[in-house]
């Protein structure tokens, strides 16, 4: 067995790497790199791999770090299998075909200027139907401790990793001597949040390849979280003006939901408060966790089975279409808006901070993750002014950042995690580099490595 790595290395995105064993080749995730666009070039690089020589590919969870370039090893060769659990392929595929209009839009936008300027006009990275092709890849469903045979004496058991909806840690296992087990934690959870089961643990192995991206530090509890999110958006409503999310479609829409419609039952938040889920793929994300409460944590798909729709509020509006979102941005104050994406990178949060951000009335409250070079990350860091649409707009919004919804483990839970699994060998990937030194130093009792882009660790 060996393992070589081709993404998320001394990085937080872009997770890649490959497996060989039992002479299958066996690809863990094939992610997109994200944070800015000096990033578009790193996406169209070769792989590291010949991608016709992938027998395999094991699909943690669908985050577009994980997922997003599943179309373009496709697109160059791959005809092997793509094997995750029922929820990540569902979601997966919202994710590839949202990223392929993405990319197609990029494509038209630079082929205008392109024409002008006289220069040749660039492909996108993939287009929607190279996506749907991606999608015929998909073949068994992995259930969840129920091992998936990938070759004689090579198998492999996803288990709840309780980080998205699907989400799993995978334990490959090969059976014949040599004798050999490893363990992708994919994305780490965070317990006792909404929706979701805690992580599972699973069974010892030799080697462990884990994420750090929070392995130096801790979480804010998620009580005073709540009650902060709760006192923002009263504050500003009684300012007059509006609250805007910058929302992950995945995930945290669903539990902000989860979170607003438990503060209107407890009346911290007011019956009739008109919040607007302004994004077209946390719409469909928020419907396929309606298909899968067998992913849930027991109180709530109890809650479901009851006929309770933990995502449902009164005063509830989904915004699909592109002129109900531009009608939003006549709405003086009393509003609470919920936009893609996350880190502001794109679609239609911006055009709600174009309008909002000037106001000394409105709040935007940051409720994840924002990597280096992203706008989220700029106004976090204190820009008193940011360009959007041309445009330069002052920054004279109430800034909140409300860091107890992370679905990512914290550095202690992380800790738990690795202790309770005992490897010989553990691989930190997934986190930026100061980070992964910071986790490593806490570790005992285990051989660690911190691979760079393109190293062969022989297992």
């Amino acid at each position: 067995m060996k393992i070589s790595f081709h993404g998320a290395d001394r990085e937080v995105t872009g997770s890649c790497h490959l497996l060989e064993a039992q002479g299958k080749r066996v690809l863990i995730d094939c992610g997109m790199y994200q944070g800015g666009r000096d990033l578009d070039d790193e996406n169209a690089e070769a792989f590291g791999f010949d991608p016709k020589s992938i027998d395999v590919l094991l699909l943690t969870h669908a985050h577009l770090d994980h997922c997003g370039r599943i179309p373009l090893l496709v697109k160059r060769g791959f005809t092997g299998e793509i094997i995750t659990t029922a929820a990540t392929r569902e979601l997966a595929r919202l994710v590839m075909l949202d990223a392929a209009r993405l990319h197609e839009e990029d494509a038209e936008r630079h082929a205008r200027h392109a024409t002008r300027r006289g220069e040749a006009q660039r492909r996108p990275l993939y287009d929607t139907l190279e996506a749907l092709n991606a999608l015929d890849r998909f073949g068994r469903t992995a259930v969840y401790g129920e091992p998936v045979v990938l070759a004689p004496h090579l198998s492999a058991t996803f288990y709840d990793a309780g980080h998205i909806l699907g989400s799993a840690s995978i334990r490959v296992e090969q059976t014949q001597a040599p004798r050999g087990s490893i363990i992708f934690s994919g994305d780490l959870g965070y317990s006792g949040r909404a929706i979701l089961r805690n992580p599972q643990i699973p069974p010892p192995a030799d080697t462990v390849v884990m994420e750090t991206t929070y392995g130096d530090r801790l979480h804010k509890a998620l009580a005073p979280s709540i009650e902060e999110l709760y006192t923002a958006i009263t504050d500003t409503l009684a300012r007059g003006g509006n609250v805007i999310i910058p929302t992950f479609a995945m995930e945290r829409a669903q539990e902000i939901l989860y979170y607003l419609r438990e503060g209107i039952e407890k009346g911290r938040l007011h019956r009739s408060l008109p919040v607007f889920l302004d994004s077209p793929m946390a719409i469909s994300a928020t419907e396929i966790f309606r298909r899968h409460t067998e992913c849930f944590s027991p109180k709530d798909h109890a809650m479901f089975e009851d006929g309770k729709d933990p995502f449902k509020l009164p005063a509830l509006r989904f915004t699909r279409q592109t002129d109900e979102s531009m009608a939003l941005n006549r709405l003086v104050g009393g509003a609470v808006i919920m936009a893609g994406s996350g880190m502001c990178t794109g679609g239609r949060v911006r055009h709600h901070l174009r309008h909002n951000l000037w106001r000394e009335d409105s709040s935007i409250i940051f409720v994840g993750y924002a990597a280096r070079g992203t706008l989220a990350r700029m106004l976090i860091d204190g820009a008193r002014q940011v360009t959007l649409f041309g445009d330069n707009v002052p920054v004279r919004a109430r800034l909140y950042t409300i860091n107890g919804f992370s679905a990512h483990a914290d550095r202690d839970e992380l800790l738990a995690w690795h202790r309770a699994l005992r490897p010989k060998r553990t691989v930190l990937v997934h986190g930026d580099e100061q980070v992964m030194q910071s986790f490593a130093a806490q570790l005992k009792d285990t051989e660690v490595h911190v691979p760079a882009k393109g190293d062969v660790i022989p297992l």
